[in-house]
């Protein structure tokens, strides 16, 4: 009578033998791309039924945290693969000499022509204030019209957040050497600073501000998954910055064959086709199926403003600065 319990070890030992000869690729993402909303999930499905491994996704903060904490970890971080660096962030990033080439010849389709070596993007979009029409049916159409209301607003901060730092790049593009000016006049209409996108927006949501600093595709959300038109990106004569997210290669990776296949099943139809409707961003490789239904309506800027990276980084001290003290008077 100790067959059927002896059988049950065994197939216990077996599975765990198994299970610790799986291979585990880690990857470091911003928090809402692991959340049970985000494209994490589906992802990870869609991954491991092809790559016979784990696929081990690890939220830390958002966007800009993402380096900070790989900056912090050094050689000796356990990630494989960061995902959810940005234009602005590449090039502090490609200096830590962390990465290393993908080698990855993709057919993108984004607004700029694609040639860096070690980031791989995997969508993108447009920085924009996003309002309910319900409660601001006319809302600003330029900076100066904002500075010049009584409206709140809600944004991140630059320091811990893509896009926070994404504003800050606005800014500096559409005034340069005014851009103190600009968030001198901006401060009063700031309620509060978020450290990442998901609180700020969740604030927004529950009515405490008028606006918030979101994506022209964040009114896909609720347009496709709400049956909700009350939310829009309001159209700023000065045009919206550009947000290009991206993935690298981790030069110490414990996993790099999976690392690389992952990278190219990144920009294949499997993975973007999940990016519009659970990132809400436009996907860097558009699927054959083209773009959901609702996507027709979103606002696209005729003027778009992106710094090249090593712009970018040369710019964020001095811009970081003017907003600082701008916001702390």
């Amino acid at each position: 009578m100790r067959y059927p319990t002896l059988a049950a070890g065994l197939l216990a030992a077996s599975a765990l033998a198994a299970s610790a000869d799986t291979p585990v690729l880690t990857v470091y993402t911003y928090d809402s791309f692991v959340s049970s909303w985000g494209p994490g999930p589906a992802v990870r499905e869609a991954f491991e039924a092809v790559c016979d491994c784990e696929l081990n996704f690890v939220g830390v903060g958002d966007g800009a945290a993402l380096l900070a904490r790989l900056q912090l970890e050094g050689a000796r971080s356990p990630a494989d693969i960061v995902l959810g660096l940005d234009t602005n962030l590449t090039a502090r990033a490609a200096a830590s000499g962390l990465f290393v080439p993908h080698g990855i010849r993709a057919d993108l389709d984004l607004p700029i022509t694609w040639d860096d070596p070690l980031f791989l993007p995997f969508d993108w979009g447009w920085f924009a204030f996003v309002h309910d029409r319900n409660r601001l049916p006319e809302p600003p159409a330029s900076f100066a019209e904002l500075i010049n209301s009584d409206l709140s607003i809600v944004i991140q901060d630059p320091r811990s957040s893509s896009p926070g730092l994404g504003l800050l790049m606005w800014v500096e593009a559409v005034f340069g050497d005014e851009a103190p000016a600009i968030w001198q006049g901006l401060a009063p209409r700031v309620l509060t600073v978020t450290s990442g996108w998901s609180e700020a927006y969740g604030l927004f949501l529950d009515g405490e501000a008028d606006m918030v600093l979101s994506y022209t595709t964040s009114p896909a959300y609720h347009l496709i998954a709400e049956s909700d038109d009350s939310k829009a990106a309001a159209a700023f004569d000065e045009g919206h910055y550009l947000q290009i997210e991206v993935a690298g290669i981790l030069a110490n990776a414990g996993q790099p064959e999976l690392a690389q296949q992952f990278l190219e099943f990144m920009v294949s139809d499997a993975f973007q086709s999940i990016i519009p409707t659970t990132n809400w961003m436009y996907p860097a490789a558009t699927p054959a199926e083209g773009l959901p239904e609702g996507f027709e309506t979103l606002h696209r800027p005729e003027i778009s403003h992106l710094f090249p990276p090593e712009e970018a980084a040369a710019r964020r001290d001095a811009a970081l600065d003017a907003w600082r003290n701008a916001l702390a008077q």
